[in-house]
């Protein structure tokens, strides 16, 4: 079994799931979603935000293909990037971190270790780019896939709650505790991508 990480790029942006490329959810303020949703095409909205965010900042997120096919992927920016996250009550995010936004494992490819590969994937690179830490906004009513992350798991993985919140927390990890996940850290972030994923595996070319 070949398995590879990639960042995401405009020519790889299609192998998002069908629905994750039509979600705008993080990539536009509350309002400008509805906009573009009902008068635009929200595939050419979320393609433009990746445009101009590698364009100013970089890589924000990656893509995992195992024997050529997507099985996963995440997103994460710095919050200036991101205008839906100060719709969130517990913004802003901390000036030194990154926001990580959304992840999506499909569930063909669960316990596989693909999730743990995607996140030490994008630790790493955050940290040679001098990142200090992410953080990401949990839902304390999470019940189905969604964009955005449960808390329970956020915690199960390492996450710590920074800002308390009945809804949305807001939660923060430091990058050298991702550098030294545990095995039983690792399973639970399998579960978390696993159940956050409502699309179907479509493989490549049909």
């Amino acid at each position: 079994m070949s398995r590879r990480i990639v960042n995401i790029t405009l020519d790889n942006l299609s192998d998002l799931p069908p629905k994750c490329r039509k979600c705008v959810f993080w990539e536009l303020g509350p309002i400008g979603r509805v906009r573009a949703e009902e008068s635009t095409d929200p595939e050419l909205e979320k393609e433009s935000w990746v445009s101009s965010v590698l364009l100013e900042w970089g890589s924000c997120g990656k893509i995992a293909y195992v024997d050529g096919v997507p099985a996963g992927y995440m997103l994460f920016a710095p919050a200036q990037y991101v205008p839906r996250s100060v719709a969130f009550p517990t913004s802003p995010v901390s000036a030194d971190a990154v926001l990580f936004m959304t992840a999506h494992l499909l569930s063909e490819f669960q316990g596989a270790g693909i999730g743990r590969m995607l996140v030490q994937s994008m630790a790493k690179d955050l940290t040679r780019r001098g990142v200090k830490a992410i953080e990401a906004f949990g839902d304390r009513r999470w019940e189905s896939p969604a964009c955005v992350l449960p808390v329970d798991y956020l915690l199960a993985v390492g996450f710590k709650t920074i800002r308390p919140h009945h809804h949305y927390p807001r939660l923060r990890m430091e990058l050298r505790t991702i550098l030294t996940w545990r095995e039983d850290v690792e399973v639970a972030l399998e579960r978390l991508l696993g159940s956050m994923t409502p699309a179907p595996l479509v493989p490549r070319g049909v």
